[in-house]
């Protein structure tokens, strides 16, 4: 070690390992609520019931429709059981969001993050918890082969180089995050879209999804490094999430005759011209 061979490995402070920890279990809640909610949509489909007409089965106009299906009694209990598991599960997530959004609203890297168009809370926490610091990746190929979103690359001696799918060998958790946040990216107008678009009319749109993944990858080190929001940040779409973050960590509503920079997004015309 003295003479220099043994290279130092970053280890997480008290507070990325506790952000990472909160992230984690919030991924694992709504897995498992998927995994619920999956189980219901199955025994529905087991018995030959036509798909739910409203847009979500488990809102209270679709929980009054499950309720008058006719199901056998034990596939009654079930469902029963599972709805009640959900609320349980929905009251968990509720105060993880609280905690998690409490913690964000001075994190300086998390407003930078969700400048970006297409990653909100969630995503720009569980980033920011993933990547811990910065400085530790010198380049954004460095971020890129952490998450595991660099292609593969078969080469044998002098021999052309072929590329193939996504290592897939770094944090799963926020590579999925980012893919997310890449649909969402793919929908609004912007530089993102563009790419997207472009990308997909000659590879399709999953390789142009994971494509945008790992542009956000770059974009999000760049702006961590340089400690700069994102260029093309769209103003009141910002402000409406920093006004959701205030939210979801128990702030108190702000009532009065003057309209806050949030209420620019609920304009037509303004959400346009941005």
């Amino acid at each position: 070690y003295a003479a220099g061979y043994l290279p130092e490995i970053w280890t997480p402070d008290a507070a990325t390992e506790r952000k990472r920890r909160l992230v984690a279990r919030r991924y694992q809640i709504v897995r498992h609520r998927t995994r619920i909610k999956n189980e219901v949509h199955a025994i529905l489909h087991a018995h030959l019931i036509p798909l739910c007409p409203h847009a979500d089965l488990f809102s209270k106009v679709g929980r009054g429709w499950l309720e008058r299906q006719p199901v056998p009694d034990d596939e009654r209990v079930a469902i029963e059981r599972h709805v009640r598991e959900l609320d349980r599960m929905g009251e968990d997530l509720a105060a993880l969001d609280k905690e998690i959004a409490g913690e964000a609203l001075d994190d300086a890297d998390v407003a930078r993050l969700i400048s970006i168009t297409g990653v909100n809370l969630t995503v720009a926490t569980g980033l920011v918890a993933a990547i811990g610091d910065i400085r530790r990746f010198a380049s954004p190929q460095k971020l890129v082969s952490y998450f595991g979103l660099n292609p593969r690359v078969r080469q044998s001696g002098l021999g052309a180089a072929h590329h193939g799918r996504i290592s897939k060998s770094g944090r799963s958790h926020a590579r999925a995050m980012l893919v997310e946040a890449a649909w969402a990216a793919a929908k609004a107008p912007g530089p993102l879209h563009a790419f997207f678009v472009r990308i997909r009319a000659k590879r399709g749109h999953q390789i142009a999804a994971v494509a945008l993944a790992r542009k956000l990858t770059v974009l999000c080190w760049h702006l961590l490094t340089k400690q700069t929001d994102y260029r093309w940040a769209r103003p009141a779409l910002v402000a409406t999430k920093r006004r959701a973050m205030e939210l979801r960590s128990g702030q108190p509503q702000k009532k009065g005759n003057k309209p806050g920079p949030a209420h620019a997004y609920n304009v037509k015309a303004l959400r346009d011209q941005e």
